[in-house]
């Protein structure tokens, strides 16, 4: 539930600072073309929310780029992850105090984690 609540915090001033961008109210975002392809979910919802019902467990590869030992978070820039459609990121993780001493900043790490409606969390982590 953290993690959602971060990802909103972050996300707001963008979407405020891309509202004073847009003054034209001509120009649009997206053109008529890409609004009505097939090509492109828009559901509104991540793959990782679709029709499974419950958490889904997958695996990685990243670089740690920030660890909050009070929050209990460790932040991963990572490739795609196919196995639950995921693309290339960076984002924060739950995890727990031995996950967190296992890391560093600027490490790269293959991690595994499990993600589900109450967010995403790493299992275990591996060196590179």
């Amino acid at each position: 539930m953290r993690t959602l609540t971060y990802m909103i915090l972050l996300a707001a001033p963008l979407a405020l600072a891309a509202c004073d961008a847009a003054d034209d109210s001509s120009e649009t975002m997206m053109s008529d073309d890409m609004a009505n392809s097939d090509s492109m979910p828009m559901s509104g919802e991540m793959p990782m929310a679709e029709e499974t019902g419950g958490e889904q467990s997958a695996s990685a590869e990243g670089t740690v780029t920030a660890i909050d030992s009070e929050a209990g978070t460790v932040t991963i820039e990572h490739g795609p992850v196919e196995s639950i459609g995921w693309p290339a990121m960076t984002m924060a993780f739950e995890a727990d105090a031995q996950i967190l001493e296992q890391v560093s900043v600027g490490e790269g790490i293959a991690f595994e984690f499990r993600t589900g409606t109450e967010g995403s969390v790493v299992t275990s982590v591996t060196p590179r």
